[in-house]
């Protein structure tokens, strides 16, 4: 039996989106014009129609987010905007609230976003069993735990993700963004306070880490592990990303579908959702477009250090260190950059403090390392070894530089830099007045037209034969690449325009016939009384509205209390749930015996206006995160 992956891509437009599948991805994904976890890159409908016509051409798909917790007010609505996304013929619907499930909603497939908290073997086993036909993974979980759900879920599809930024909290248990602002992101409004400064203290009030990106991860890079996500049962790998530029997915796309392409040559018990194959004009590199440093998370279990507490910002990649430095310029051991180039590097971040304990314990004085800082320069000129930026500050021998802007790789993305096509045979028979001319495509569609043609004794034969198999095997700017020609051995004598006319007519048949036989599935959901796997939903269940609660209420769920959105005051209330452990990413987990540092409880976080508690279970790992004032 063959195992069918998938490749999905972001699509923040429906530009972006095209390009996404002309660049090898089996699936995008976009947000609806309303109610995405993504709010600001919500789409028309004209969009996503325009996105899904040239998606189904290559029998790749389109999910539309519409994965937002909804108020009572919005339920019509919503239904309206599902109602509408269903006829322009979308594969799937990526939801959260499951008050959803309560309406009478089209025949849509539905897909438990991440934003439901799927993390658990019974939690997944729920959402099949009511009828949801895929589940976003948590990111949090290790290969051994996403083979555990595919275990306890044997008929549901996994998503998982694979690449872009991370959330540090687990999605949908993340209060702190409502907490601080007002803006949830279980509304789609996210403020991003992860990706904000901190100072930690112990329980004495001394800083340990003062003014640190303390809450931002390293983004996601799970490429080489595509092969062992598919053993544990994963059947579609998710870029993040709907807030990326075209070049961004372009490159990323490229790199993993490439990547996919060679396990699946590998292996032939597996095969990509998607047709066709899209031609590449550059070597694709992850690490060349946005990125803080990459991690693989916690997919082989907890260990690496995941955060990048000295910036937020994109580093790009290594390009080498500073051997020399002059009054205008320096020179490198790696690859020289290029006029325009954005390069960057960290420096120590000096701060004098009048507190005691603040005092260097090298030179004893009040100024002292309190951590790293980015900074970044552009380059004016390159002339042979010599590098002139457009400023030398803190530029010395031994900095290690990494280019974060590589304007000649941008160039190169903002042309066109693929094509996808669909592999079609033909053959062309001329039998007495009649041509019979055949295609016939990769995935087994068929095509026949017959042209009256009377029978033209050509001067040469084999010169006529030749010019018809020359003629039909070009597709010209068609999606479609003619592998294989099948041409009678007497054929008559045909103007070049008769034949490219003939070509063209038996194409655009092929394309109606491919559409017409293009796998669609549909998913009606039949609603059950199957137990909840709790019996009590604190606000961390993002009940919103009634039909979420009827929903949970039918489900056996006894005790329902309403979302974090509506309460009034968040004081120590949990506003974070993470896998992520500042204890360990500074050396001090007490559970590791090498534990370098030891850190007096209970610790907290400091910004400039509150202070939050950090509370931990170190038997499953977790660390918390509580607003105190």
């Amino acid at each position: 039996m063959t195992t069918v992956l998938e490749l999905l891509a972001p699509a923040g437009s429906a530009e972006i989106g095209m390009a996404a599948i002309d660049h090898g991805a089996d699936a995008v994904y976009i947000g609806a014009p309303k109610f995405s976890a993504r709010a600001s890159a919500g789409n028309s409908l004209r969009e996503i129609a325009r996105l899904i016509r040239h998606a189904h051409f290559f029998y790749a798909k389109v999910y539309v987010a519409l994965n937002t917790i909804l108020t009572d007010t919005e339920i019509e609505e919503a239904r309206n905007i599902i109602r509408e996304i269903y006829e322009l013929g979308a594969d799937g619907l990526i939801i959260q609230d499951m008050g959803l499930l309560e309406l009478d909603l089209p025949p849509i497939p539905l897909i438990a976003s991440t934003q439901t908290h799927n993390d658990t073997p019974e939690k997944v086993r729920f959402l099949e069993e009511a009828g949801l036909k895929r589940v976003i993974l948590a990111r949090e979980l290790s290969l051994e735990e996403i083979a555990a759900v595919r275990r306890a879920a044997p008929r549901i599809e996994l998503e998982v993700f694979v690449h872009g930024a991370l959330c540090v909290s687990y999605s949908g248990q993340c209060y702190m963004s409502q907490a601080l602002t007002g803006r949830s992101g279980n509304r789609g409004v996210c403020a991003q306070p992860c990706r904000s400064r901190y100072t930690l203290t112990d329980g004495d009030g001394k800083p340990i880490r003062k003014d640190g990106f303390l809450l931002s991860l390293k983004d996601l890079n799970l490429m080489n592990d595509l092969p062992a996500l598919a053993d544990a049962g994963v059947t579609s790998f998710k870029i993040e990303g709907r807030y990326k530029g075209i070049t961004y997915v372009k490159n990323v796309v490229a790199a993993y579908s490439l990547a996919l392409d060679k396990f699946i040559a590998e292996h032939p018990a597996y095969r990509r959702a998607g047709s066709g194959t899209s031609e590449i004009s550059f070597t694709p590199d992850p690490a060349r477009s946005f990125n803080r440093g990459f991690t693989r998370y916690f997919i082989s279990g907890v260990g690496e250090k995941i955060a990048s507490i000295h910036t937020q910002k994109s580093i790009g990649k290594p390009v080498g260190t500073i051997t020399r430095a002059g009054e205008d310029f320096f020179q490198i051991d790696g690859d020289r950059p290029q006029n325009g180039d954005g390069l960057c590097f960290f420096t120590e971040k000096i701060e004098t403090h009048s507190r005691p304990g603040f005092a260097s314990e090298r030179t004893g004085d009040s100024r002292a390392a309190v951590g790293k800082k980015l900074t970044g320069f552009r380059v004016e000129n390159v002339e042979g070894e010599k590098i002139f930026p457009n400023t030398m500050e803190d530029l010395r021998h031994g900095v290690r530089l990494y280019r974060n802007y590589d304007i000649a790789f941008e160039r190169v993305l903002k042309k066109e830099t693929a094509r996808r096509r669909i592999a079609v045979e033909m053959k062309f028979v001329h039998d007495n007045d009649a041509v019979y001319l055949r295609a016939r495509d990769e995935d087994g569609n068929a095509a026949e037209t017959a042209f009256n043609a009377p029978y033209e004794a050509p001067r040469d034969q084999a010169k006529a034969k030749a010019l018809v198999e020359k003629q039909i095997a070009r597709a010209g700017d068609l999606p479609f690449k003619i592998t294989r020609t099948v041409v009678s051995e007497r054929v008559g004598f045909f103007p070049v325009s008769r034949l490219n006319h003939m070509k063209r007519e038996i194409l655009a048949e092929l394309e109606k016939v491919r559409e017409a036989g293009r796998p669609q599935k549909t998913a009606v959901i039949e609603p059950n009384a199957l137990p909840y796997p709790e019996k009590r939903l604190d606000y961390h269940g993002n009940v919103l509205n009634r039909l979420s609660r009827r929903f949970y209420t039918r489900h056996c769920v006894e005790i329902i209390e309403p979302a974090f959105e509506t309460l009034a005051e968040p004081t120590g209330k949990e506003i974070m749930k993470t896998r992520y452990c500042l204890r360990r990413q500074l050396g001090a987990c007490p559970q590791n015996r090498n534990a370098v540092r030891t850190f007096k409880p209970p610790l907290r976080l400091h910004d400039s206006r509150h202070v939050y508690r950090l509370e931990f279970d170190c038997e499953q790992c977790r660390m918390f995160v509580i607003w105190e004032k």
